[in-house]
């Protein structure tokens, strides 16, 4: 597909033979069926669920079906019944099917936790609150 000079409707294979020790970068989408030992960044990552990748994982969009330890971080996020996260996940927006698991904090990319002490009076206790500001979509990253 390199005719159009374009990465759309391009991907990578990684088959359930293979094993990678050492960081992964694709410009297009990848597609893991063996076990990668090292980060992984590529804009859109599909895992099959016998998979292993031990380390991070970076993309614009992943569906995750098999086994990640460490930490994640995805725009577009689906986790599959199959799957099991070990490690923190940043995401954007995200799907998580009954069975998938993830083990680790989770947190969603753009929004902002700002902490207010409202001022009730001179003599009252100031109790912090807590609260989620959600940036202008043109923020967005």
């Amino acid at each position: 597909n390199g005719s159009n000079g374009g990465r759309r409707g391009m991907f990578s294979v990684i088959g359930a033979d293979v094993v990678i020790s050492g960081n992964v970068k694709a410009s297009a989408e990848l597609h893991v069926e063996g076990r990668i030992e090292g980060d992984v960044d590529c804009a859109g990552l599909i895992q099959g669920a016998e998979s292993q990748i031990i380390g991070g994982v970076s993309a614009e969009s992943a569906r995750i079906a098999g086994a990640i330890e460490g930490a994640v971080r995805v725009r577009q996020l689906t986790v599959e019944r199959t799957a099991r996260i070990s490690g923190d996940v940043e995401y954007e927006n995200i799907t998580i099917e009954n069975g998938g698991h993830i083990d680790g904090r989770m947190r969603r990319i753009g929004a902002t936790t700002v902490t207010i002490t409202p001022l009730i009076g001179s003599d009252a206790p100031r109790a912090p609150l807590t609260t989620t500001v959600e940036p202008a979509a043109a923020n967005l990253v």
